[in-house]
């Protein structure tokens, strides 16, 4: 269950992709305020309004480089389970998540459609794409700042993190920590929030924005996909 939990977190609010920003609870953003005998200290990774302004302009020039993306991915939900898979990406609006064995789920966008299915059972359940927290994957063009609600932007010595809210997710609303490498700033990972407090993590490896996936990918079928594996 929890695993169907998180699939459905990876892409709906179903989430994206639980853990939390901080300990089961909400996000704060500011740092506690210091005792008046001692002097102020900056948050970590805290940047300046100036490398905020930058680190999100780069991370709109690399989302919007390439309409394409096949990647591996490692997905850790909220009970701590861990599943690997391949991602596949063609914006606008298509997106492919492939889970190993023994996991038999399978997340499908065609343009319009989610279809989260699992080929063990023989199920297949649809939402309404414009559901997801994961706009920055799908949308053909983002601007984060325009698109989303940005709560703060953090840095590391190899890594900046943008944390975006989204109030249009199915559920309610969601928050995204999107982090980034510091020298391309190519996407390394995301971390959804979903309304009820659930995280999910997935961590990108072996990105290719260049291989254009196969169409066939992206296609939403109602036949019956039962994995022949399970001889039922």
């Amino acid at each position: 269950m929890f695993l169907i939990r998180s699939v459905f977190m990876v892409f709906l609010l179903l989430a994206g992709c639980g853990h939390s920003f901080g300990q089961g609870g909400p996000l704060q953003l500011q740092p506690k305020k210091p005792a008046a005998a001692a002097p102020a200290k900056p948050a970590p990774g805290k940047i300046s309004p100036i490398d905020q302004t930058m680190a999100i302009a780069n991370a709109n020039d690399y989302l919007n480089s390439s309409p394409l993306m096949t990647a591996d991915f490692v997905q850790i939900g909220a009970d701590g389970h861990r599943t690997e898979g391949k991602l596949y990406i063609q914006k606008p609006g298509r997106m492919r998540f492939e889970y190993n064995k023994p996991a038999s789920l399978e997340i499908i966008a065609d343009g319009t459609s989610v279809a989260v299915r699992d080929k063990k059972l023989g199920t297949q359940d649809l939402y309404f794409i414009g559901q997801t927290p994961l706009k920055f994957l799908l949308k053909e063009k983002i601007d984060i700042s325009r698109d989303t609600k940005i709560l703060d932007v953090s840095s590391e010595s190899t890594s900046t993190s943008i944390f975006i809210e989204d109030k249009a997710t199915f559920g309610g609303t969601s928050r995204i920590k999107l982090t980034f490498d510091s020298t391309s700033f190519a996407l390394k990972q995301w971390k959804v929030i979903d309304p009820q407090g659930y995280e999910t993590l997935v961590s990108l490896f072996n990105i290719d924005t260049a291989k254009r996936p196969d169409p066939s990918l992206f296609r939403i079928t109602q036949e019956n996909f039962r994995d022949p594996s399970t001889n039922k």
